[in-house]
Parts: structure tokens; C-alpha cells; sequence
């Protein structure tokens, strides 16, 4: 299956600066999602065109478990991930001037759909990876993890996509990633994540992008997550209540 090519890649130091300011060309919409989503063309003056998977606020559904807003939650995944220092989440920036309104706007991906994670699971390449997006899930509280929510670029990197359902301050995981339970967590993992939390409690100028975009109650949950994951570092077992997203992929 082909793969749809996008000119700008993570890697880029200018990646973000270029989703900020590019100018906005055709969007396409993209079916068969629960919130409207489209793929946009960008342009920018200085790095050219671009890629970007564009979520207007407005073109969500209300959920009866979630508050609104999951744009933002977009962003702060993506904050959180930079706060770790763990590339499991594109680059990813909140858009007030875009064309349907106020959206998160993240770098599209260059992959192949046929390749999500009960393939990636398969044989033991890219295991290390696919635990740390387990335990990214598990800080974040991701409720939507699904198969296609995890993606293997041409470079054989893996990210995690499809982020708005995290940040709840009630339990509320959902994740097809259970293969790897009772996995412990490294100990060079966990000290990004005790470097995180601390920053995130003193509200450090590194934490600055997501302690703006999440609330009180959000971080303080965040907070509590991580502490619970370095009292112990080990990734949990299957929860006895629902803890799997529908559909898987």
C-alpha cells in the first residue's frame, strides 16, 4: 500500500515554527472519524509545503465522559512528551486562526495503515518502543489507544497519534497495548518522569507550555500518575473493568 508523502519531517528544529505560521491550503476531509478531521495542505514563505492533520474544536462531538476541548489535550500530549523528552508524539500546535476555527494542528505522519500495532507487536523489533508508548499511555491516561493510533514512519520510528482522550482526572485508560504487562519500566524512563513531575509542580519554564493548557485538576492528576508509576515501575496487568477501546483499530 502506498504511503502519502509529506515534505516536512519531525526531526526538523523548524517543524513547529513552520505549523504556527504556515498559510492554510486544501483540506480534505478525513472520513470515518467520531470528530471532524481533515488533512491540510500548508505553505510557508520560508520552509515550503507541508503536511498537517488539522482538529477544529468546533467539529466535535460532546462526549458524556469527557469535557470538550480535546484539541487542547492534543496540544498537551504532545507538551508532555517534549517535557519527557520521548519523540512518541508529532509535533503538534494549536491553530486559533485556522480556517473552521480553533483546532490542534499536528504534523501528518508519512506511514502505512497496514502497519499499526497488532503488526508492529509482531516479532520483537520495535518492543522497546512500543513499552515506553504503554507507559506514555499509562501517565497521560490515554482512554483511546487504538491499534491505528500507533504509527512506524519510513525511518522506522514509532509515534503515537490520535491523542484528545488523555488528561482525565479520573481513571479512565483504554489501550490495546497490553501484550507487554509486568514489563518493568527503565530506570532512565523513570527519571524523565520524576524530571517531569518536578517541573510540572514548580511549575519550571519548561513545563510552561503545559501547565497553560491544562487545568488544576489535570495536572494534579498528571502529578499523580507519575508518582504512582515510579512507586512502581512496572507496567500494570489488564484492569478488571473495561480497559480496551472499541474498535480496537
Amino acid at each position: 500500500m502506498a504511503t502519502l508523502s509529506n515534505p516536512w519531517h519531525a526531526d526538523a528544529p523548524w517543524v513547529e515554527d513552520a505549523l504556527r505560521e504556515a498559510s492554510f491550503g486544501e483540506l480534505r476531509f478525513i472520513p470515518y472519524s467520531s470528530n471532524d478531521v481533515y488533512l491540510a495542505r500548508l505553505s510557508h514563505p520560508e520552509h515550503g509545503d507541508g503536511l498537517a492533520v488539522y482538529k477544529p474544536r468546533d467539529g466535535e462531538n460532546p462526549l458524556w465522559d469527557f469535557p470538550g476541548g480535546l484539541d487542547r489535550r492534543e496540544v498537551a500530549a504532545y507538551d508532555f512528551a517534549r517535557l519527557l523528552d520521548w519523540p512518541v508524539v508529532p509535533p503538534t500546535v494549536l491553530r486559533p486562526d485556522a480556517p473552521r476555527g480553533v483546532g490542534s494542528l499536528q504534523l501528518f505522519i508519512e506511514h502505512n495503515p497496514a502497519q499499526h500495532y497488532f503488526e508492529l507487536r509482531e516479532g520483537d523489533t520495535h518492543d522497546m518502543a512500543l513499552v515506553r508508548m504503554a507507559v506514555f499511555d499509562l501517565l497521560v491516561n490515554n482512554a483511546d489507544r487504538k491499534g491505528g493510533h500507533v504509527l512506524l514512519d519510513p525511518t522506522g520510528h514509532i509515534w503515537g497519534i490520535d491523542n484528545g482522550l488523555c488528561f482525565h482526572e479520573e481513571q479512565k485508560l483504554r489501550t490495546v497495548i497490553w501484550d507487554y504487562a509486568g514489563t518493568r519500566i527503565p530506570e532512565a524512563w523513570c527519571e524523565s518522569i520524576a524530571c517531569a513531575r518536578d517541573a510540572l509542580v514548580s511549575e519550571a519554564a519548561e513545563a510552561t507550555p503545559l501547565v497553560a493548557v491544562l487545568d488544576g485538576r489535570e495536572r494534579r492528576a498528571l502529578v499523580a500518575r507519575c508518582e504512582a508509576v515510579l512507586a512502581d515501575p512496572v507496567l500494570p496487568e489488564m484492569y478488571p473493568w473495561r480497559c480496551v477501546p472499541w474498535p480496537v483499530v
